[in-house]
């Protein structure tokens, strides 16, 4: 990437910072018709999932993409409807989206006894499309890059694809070989595909603007989901000697009868190590995005509290940080990925550990 290019990036991304300062400027007066400004609520609408896609907001208007809501009622069976049914607080086919409570913003109806229930809910929300899209991008290029290593296997590859050459080399090579030990070719497709579809997701969730903005890997259940396909490889695929160095590790024996003091530390070890994983990215991913919204939101907060004179002091330091932020963010989202991948490596190859004699 030349000079050239990174300086139209940062252009860009100080103009969209602009954009929301100026918005704060000229909506100063609806702020104080509505109440002060929340802050949390403007964080939360943005790092937590929607059944829509917000684009722009211009003065009291909403622009956003209505995604498919598909629910089944326990008494009425299923229903598949465009959530633009729900905006505004309206009620389709007695479905309405929960205010409050553990059901805020989530599709609930009433039974027959007139009590609120959650519905069994599939929808097509805001990151499961993102999840597909990036799914479905990610699959169109490593296909074509394959197609055109088999027709030219020996070229050398220069640009964008010489640079996924080199990448995915480094993960494979320097990464997931001396990591999972001699059986790593059964375990690489998994942890470069786990890593690319971390990467890809940290990255196009930083982008502010449509077909980004998604905070899939800040959600919870997408952490969990990853780290549990780690575990479950790890212990499926686990050895005879992995399982003995669970159940009856090479200790003095009064640690393990008659209380099983270390095997019960080593089983805890089991379940502790996913966990660290789920957390771990999904902490790190979170955070970042709710940085970067705490200071947009600080033009909000001293526009409506002091004045347009002051906040146009803090807009230009909040601006400032922001885009060092997101600068920031960019390269965090590589080492989580990275991250993510080398612990996954490390556990299955310790998973695969063998005996051997002294």
């Amino acid at each position: 990437m030349n000079f050239k290019s990174k300086s139209n990036i940062a252009v860009l991304l100080v103009f969209i910072l602009l954009l929301c300062s100026a918005s704060a400027f000229a909506n100063e007066e609806k702020h104080e018709e509505k109440g002060p400004f929340n802050l949390k609520e403007m964080i939360f609408s943005h790092v937590l999932d929607s059944y829509n896609w917000h684009l722009l907001s211009v003065g009291e208007k909403h622009y956003s993409i209505p995604l498919p809501i598909i629910v089944k009622s326990p008494e009425r069976g299923w229903f598949v409807f465009s959530s633009a049914r729900l905006d505004h607080g309206q009620t389709y086919e007695g479905f309405y989206l929960g205010k409050g409570g553990k059901y805020n913003n989530k599709v609930v109806g009433k039974n027959a006894q007139g009590v609120e229930i959650r519905p069994l809910d599939v929808s097509l929300t805001k990151n499961a499309v993102s999840i597909l899209m990036v799914s479905a991008l990610l699959i169109i290029l490593f296909l074509t890059m394959a197609k055109g290593y088999k027709k030219e296997p020996l070229k050398s590859r220069k640009g964008f694809v010489g640079s996924m050459e080199m990448l995915i080399m480094s993960i494979h090579d320097d990464l997931i070989k001396p990591c999972v030990g001699p059986e790593y070719k059964r375990f690489a497709p998994y942890l470069l595909t786990a890593f690319f579809f971390i990467f890809a997701n940290n990255l196009l969730g930083l982008v502010p603007f449509f077909p980004g903005g998604a905070n899939v890997t800040g959600n919870i259940a997408v952490t969990m989901v990853l780290a549990l396909c780690t575990f479950f490889i790890t212990n499926v695929f686990g050895s005879k000697e992995y399982y003995k160095e669970i159940f009856w590790p090479e200790v003095p024996l009064w640690l393990k009868v008659p209380l099983p003091i270390m095997p019960f530390v080593e089983l805890l070890g089991v379940f502790t190590k996913p966990f660290a994983l789920m957390i771990r990215l999904f902490a790190n991913m979170l955070a970042g995005h709710m940085i970067i919204l705490v200071l947009v939101g600080l033009i909000f907060i001293f526009s409506s509290l002091i004045g347009p004179a002051v906040a146009g002091g803090v807009s230009v330091v909040s601006i400032l940080f922001s885009i060092f932020m997101l600068l920031i963010d960019v390269l965090v989202s590589f080492i989580q990925a990275y991250v993510f991948t080398m612990l996954s490596s490390i556990f299955i190859g310790m998973g695969r550990v063998q005996h051997h004699e002294h």
